[in-house]
């Protein structure tokens, strides 16, 4: 089916359902690169936004009412825009609500809306769709309540409907990108300025997400956990070195001189952070001279460090890497997202993509059990209004 043909079906599904002729906006999923847990610790991401997106198709009502169906869940809930100090319920619908406040807080007067959310940004497996959804009900609101609210604006007010409403202490790299990706390149961003550059992907090269199928029980605490023992880290460093204010504040021959005031887990999230900040720096100029099995070395640096002194990799991650590794038009391969299950990405000569999906399907299969979900993606656009 058409991305024309798909707009016209979900037209008139809105039409069905609510009686009225809907715009429709749409916000890219995401995969990194490399960068992981960086964001929120001041450092540098290397993210592409992936052509899968979630879909927000909107008109107004007469009253202060947000009414929201997913078709994903098959579930409408609504909610009155004036209810000035909402609770979160561990909800798909916190992330609308969320934004919803945000903007409110944010001085633009959102008007009541039916909304019809479509997505095939897979939920649950470290590919953004949290933040797909907040942008594209974001730019939707905006759009029928007439606000202004620039890009960068609408990215940090999705981030905080994550950190304050729903509770997830995200960093900005995910609605980031998901506001400004551009078809066929990779985004590197530092995330303390927000500074950030277009690096091209060659036309030869495709991403594939290869998803374990699992998300472990714990994955909502220990990343929240996480970023705590990083500050820790800060506190700690800071009595030491002038000027620290975050781990990117801080080089890996630092974290090593200063061991002793970084107690067993401490330390090691302190190293991680401060050696993915260098491996970024350098996936990015091996990208820019087209060196894929450098990016791809760093790639494989990156899962070990995640794996061994972030410990949010899991077996199921680890087993998709190590199936990856050496097979037939493979540059690198890695976990992506927060950890504890979800997506690894992989760098897949085009060519050969058919190939690597197929031995994937079957020798994860094979070795697990769980019959694994493999997309072949392209760098996608950022957050837009459908025609």
């Amino acid at each position: 089916m058409t991305a024309a043909a798909d707009m016209t079906d979900l037209k008139q599904a809105f039409e069905r359902r609510f009686g009225a002729r809907p715009r429709i906006f749409r916000a890219p999923g995401r995969t990194n690169l490399i960068g992981e847990h960086t964001d929120y610790n001041e450092g540098y991401v290397l993210p592409v936004a992936i052509d899968r997106a979630t879909w927000a198709a909107i008109a107004a009502r007469s009253d202060r009412e947000l009414h929201v169906h997913s078709e994903y869940f098959s579930e409408t809930v609504g909610f009155s825009l004036d209810d000035a100090s909402p609770a979160a319920r561990q909800h798909w619908s916190d992330y609308l609500r969320g934004v919803a406040l945000m903007m409110g807080r944010a001085g633009c007067r959102v008007i009541g809306a039916d909304l019809l959310i479509r997505s095939d940004v897979p939920l649950g497996a470290g590919v953004s769709s949290s933040a797909s959804l907040e942008v594209a009900t974001a730019m939707a609101l905006v759009a029928i309540s007439g606000c202004e609210i620039p890009r960068l604006e609408l990215a940090k007010l999705c981030q905080r409907a994550e950190n304050e409403f729903v509770g997830a202490r995200c960093g900005i790299m995910d609605q980031f990108v998901a506001c400004f990706g551009r078809e066929g390149h990779a985004v590197f961003l530092d995330c303390r300025t927000l500074e950030h550059s277009i690096v091209a992907l060659p036309g030869d090269l495709r991403l594939v997400l290869c998803n374990t199928m699992v998300k472990h029980e714990n994955a909502g605490g220990e990343y929240n956990r996480r970023r705590a023992e990083c500050e820790e880290a800060v506190r700690r460093l800071a009595r030491a070195i002038p000027g620290v204010r975050a781990l990117r504040d801080v080089t890996r021959e630092q974290v090593e001189e200063h061991r002793e005031l970084l107690p067993g887990a401490i330390y090691k999230r302190a190293r991680h952070v401060t050696t993915e900040n260098v491996r970024v720096l350098a996936a990015r100029e091996a990208l820019e001279r087209g060196d894929l099995r450098a990016v791809g070395r760093l790639m494989a640096e990156s899962h070990a460090s995640l794996r061994d002194d972030y410990e949010v990799s899991c077996q199921e991650l680890d087993v998709m890497v190590e199936l990856a590794n050496g097979s037939d038009g493979c540059y690198g391969a890695r976990m992506t997202g927060g950890g504890f299950g979800g997506c690894t990405i992989n760098l897949v000569k085009a060519e050969k993509a058919a190939g690597f999906v197929t031995h994937m399907r079957g020798a994860y299969h094979r070795t697990t059990s769980i019959t694994p979900e493999v997309y072949v993606c392209n760098a996608a656009g950022g957050a837009s209004e459908a025609a």
